[in-house]
């Protein structure tokens, strides 16, 4: 796996990927594309600090980043995915869902906040829903950002101490660690359910968050941008970016 680099290396590498990100933004506006990207993963796997560096130099009213709360009681009686169709984006948006509609494949299940029968229902429904989106014309990355028990450890007790981090902190953040096989199962299950040709899932290895995030970027310039920002990005490292397979449940690719 990629190791953290220098930090002249990183700034300099992520100020041009920041680069490619402003001009593919210029051009969807321009295009009138609607861009839905959504960062699921375990708990300190990177997600909010990796959203940072997208969103660092795009135009703040063409860029929206949701991360809900639990829902209301009223929204608790609504159609599931409800209350998300709100954030959805309009041309020319682009809008980061940090954590998303899949709160039900992973944390709802594992805390036993849904039913197992919305559970089952939520795997079966949501790639009806997805391909509805991108039948529509929305333009959606699935980004699952993964790290080992080991190094969630480490970030988890960075939060507890560092003042400045508290905010991160979670009442959930024990429950990651002590039930992170059930974890684990809910991960796989919903990858392997919600994995759509045209809606498909994008691994993350973020043990080590400079390479995470730079390689991200360049997922999401490939994805997304015109051919001659893309092609000046280059590829995401296949060590720490890949596409969901079945395979990579059991081959280390993923976390056990």
């Amino acid at each position: 796996m990629a190791k953290d680099t220098d930090d002249a290396a990183y700034e300099a590498e992520l100020r041009e990927l920041q680069l490619g990100l402003v001009r593919m933004q210029q051009a969807a506006i321009k295009a009138e594309d609607r861009i839905l990207i959504i960062f699921e993963g375990r708990d300190a796997a990177g997600k909010d600090g990796t959203i940072q560096r997208i969103i660092e130099h795009l135009s703040v009213r063409a860029t929206r980043v949701v991360a809900l709360p639990k829902p209301s009681d009223r929204e608790k009686t609504q159609w599931y995915f409800q209350r998300y169709v709100h954030f959805l984006p309009a041309a020319g948006e682009v809008v980061i869902l940090n954590r998303s509609w899949y709160n039900r494949g992973g944390v709802e299940p594992v805390m036993g906040f849904c039913t197992p029968q919305e559970h089952k229902a939520f795997l079966k429904d949501v790639p009806i829903f997805e391909a509805m989106l991108v039948e529509s014309g929305l333009k959606v990355v699935k980004l699952w950002l993964d790290v080992s028990k080991d190094e969630q450890a480490r970030r988890l007790k960075e939060r507890r101490d560092d003042p400045l981090k508290v905010l991160k902190s979670s009442p959930l953040d024990g429950a990651a660690q002590e039930r992170w096989d059930a974890y684990s199962t809910a991960r796989n299950e919903m990858l392997a359910a919600s994995h759509q040709d045209d809606c498909p899932w994008t691994c993350v290895r973020g043990d080590h968050k400079k390479p995470a995030r730079l390689n991200v970027i360049r997922h999401l310039l490939q994805a997304l941008a015109p051919a001659d920002i893309a092609k000046a990005a280059g590829k995401p490292d296949p060590d720490v970016v890949f596409e969901f397979e079945k395979a990579a449940i059991k081959d280390g690719r993923l976390e056990p």
